[in-house]
């Protein structure tokens, strides 16, 4: 099941004031960006709406109300720490639910240079195996 329109809306406009948003499907949910490739949030098909976070602000998701982002492999259940459910208090709340994405930022952005440094470190030895 694919993410609805209306659950894409209300998300979109929920974060408005982030400014431009990119949005990208994946599996059955989708991912939303800031800043070209930082990967702030993504919706599940369900319609829950995940912030990227960390060791540090994951505490404060917690004492929100917010719940991991967890999935289920073929060996069992595995949970992925690094989205947290928004807080319901936010769900209808534009300025909360954007307090909330803006603390998202931070652990989003040190992704996405991880990520691009992984990318370069990747394709460099592509080229010295290529040129072997």
């Amino acid at each position: 099941m694919a993410v609805s329109e209306e659950v894409l809306d209300h998300t979109l406009d929920l974060f408005r004031a982030l400014g431009p948003i990119r949005t990208a499907r994946m599996f059955a949910g989708v991912g939303l960006f800031v800043e070209e490739d930082v990967m702030f949030g993504m919706i599940t098909s369900d319609g829950t709406i995940f912030l990227k976070s960390d060791d540090s602000l994951t505490p404060r998701f917690l004492d929100a109300g917010s719940e991991p982002f967890t999935y289920s492999r073929t060996s069992g259940p595995q949970r992925v720490m690094s989205y947290m459910s928004l807080p319901d208090s936010a769900l209808d709340d534009p300025s909360e639910a954007v307090t909330w994405a803006r603390l998202a930022l931070d652990p989003a952005r040190e992704a996405a240079v991880k990520k691009r440094a992984e990318k370069a470190r990747k394709a460099a030895r592509k080229a010295a195996k290529a040129g072997d």
